[in-house]
C-alpha cells in the first residue's frame, strides 16, 4: 500500500473496516490531532442532538443550558473506553499502546458522529412521517460504530475474534467500575465543599453576632 496522508488513512479505516485497522497497524499511521478533534466534535454532537433538534421530533425542556452531562456523554464515556481498554488487555496480552487504542478508537466513532449531525439536519426538514429515513440513518451509523470498533480493537491487540469479544465485554465492565468509582468521587468532592461551606457561614456567622 502506498503512503496516505492522515486524513486519507481516516477515510480508509472507516470505509475498509476489516482491513483499514491492520494497515494502519502495520504502516504505524494514525494522527492523535485529528483523534482529539473527533472526540471534540463527538462532544459538539451529543449538543446538536440534545438543543438543536427539530421541534417535531424532540423538545428539551431544560431551560438552563448545563455542559457537564454533554462532557459526561462524549468525553468522559471515550476516556473511560479508551483507559479500560488499556487496562483490561494489559492482562490479556494485547499489543496495542494507549495512544493507538485512543486513535484507532476515535477514528470508529465517526459514522455516529455522522449521523447525529446529519439527523439534527434532517430533523429541520422532514416531517414526522418520514422519522423512518432519519432512524434508518441511525442505525445504520450506530452499527458501523460498533464494527468499527470491535475491528479497531482486533487490529491494534492483534486478537484472535473470541479474544476480541471478551476484550470488549471486559472492557465494559471496567467502564461501568471506573464510571461508579468517579460518581462517588464526584458525591464525595459535593459532602465535603457542603461541610466546608457549612463551617464558614457558620463561623461568619458567630463573628458577625
Amino acid at each position: 500500500m502506498t503512503e496516505l496522508k492522515p486524513l486519507e488513512w481516516l477515510k480508509h479505516a472507516i470505509t475498509h473496516p476489516f482491513e483499514g485497522f491492520e494497515d494502519m497497524r502495520w504502516k504505524k499511521a494514525g494522527s492523535l490531532k485529528i483523534a482529539f478533534f473527533i472526540v471534540f466534535l463527538l462532544f459538539i454532537s451529543q449538543i446538536a442532538e440534545e438543543r438543536l433538534y427539530g421541534f417535531q421530533f424532540y423538545i428539551s425542556y431544560d431551560k438552563i443550558f448545563n455542559i457537564v452531562p454533554f462532557i459526561m456523554k462524549s468525553v468522559v464515556i471515550f476516556a473511560a473506553w479508551t483507559i479500560g481498554n488499556r487496562a483490561v488487555c494489559t492482562f490479556l496480552d494485547g499489543e496495542g499502546t494507549l495512544r493507538n487504542i485512543c486513535i484507532y478508537s476515535a477514528y470508529a466513532f465517526v459514522p455516529y458522529i455522522a449521523q447525529s449531525f446529519i439527523n439534527t439536519l434532517l430533523s429541520h426538514i422532514l416531517i414526522r412521517d418520514e422519522f423512518v429515513f432519519m432512524e434508518a440513518i441511525r442505525i445504520t451509523g450506530v452499527c458501523w460504530t460498533i464494527m468499527l470498533l470491535f475491528s479497531a480493537v482486533k487490529a491494534v491487540h492483534q486478537y484472535s475474534f473470541k479474544q476480541t469479544i471478551f476484550a470488549a465485554i471486559f472492557t465494559v465492565a471496567a467502564m461501568l467500575i471506573m464510571l461508579f468509582l468517579l460518581v462517588l468521587f464526584m458525591s464525595l468532592i459535593q459532602q465535603i465543599y457542603l461541610f466546608i461551606s457549612t463551617v464558614y457561614m457558620e463561623i461568619s456567622y458567630r463573628l458577625r453576632s
